[in-house]
């Protein structure tokens, strides 16, 4: 009687370390699996840093020709404002790796894009060409984050 006791006391010990062993490696495939996400939503928050403050920059460049009687400009402006301020939104939630950072990326890679075609539109500024390789860069990061 003793020995069954002990073989199912043994048995039951046994079954139990393997299911905690079985939980350890499928936490461990999890938190691979999230830092491998986590990576890339932290290459997005920095890309879409980064795009904010050459759009930042943009912005304040287009004001100054603005200023200097060049209307042309007050578009690229206002996209420049509006997508530095989605950049920075989106790079606050990615890194974050927030519940609705692929949402955010979607938005801001939008936003980028748009942003780029309103650079883009004045060819032979190398102010205006930095911001809009700088968003089409941005833009591009979404879609690898998106992977």
């Amino acid at each position: 009687m003793k020995n069954r006791l002990f073989s199912g006391i043994t048995s039951m010990a046994l079954a139990f370390t393997l299911a905690i062993v079985g939980v350890d490696a499928f936490s461990n495939q999890a938190q691979a699996a999230e830092k491998k996400v986590d990576s890339k939503m932290q290459e997005c928050a920095k890309t879409c840093s980064d795009c904010q403050r050459v759009c930042d920059l943009c912005a304040s460049y287009c004001a100054d020709m603005l200023a200097d009687g060049k209307r042309d400009y007050l578009s690229c402006l206002m996209h420049c404002r509006d997508c530095a301020t989605c950049c920075a939104a989106c790079s606050q939630v990615c890194a974050s790796d927030g519940p609705l950072a692929a949402v955010m990326c979607e938005c801001c890679s939008i936003c980028c894009a748009n942003c780029a075609k309103a650079c883009e539109a004045f060819p032979d500024d190398k102010n205006l060409k930095a911001c809009a390789e700088e968003c089409r860069k941005c833009e591009k990061a979404y879609k690898a984050a998106a992977k």
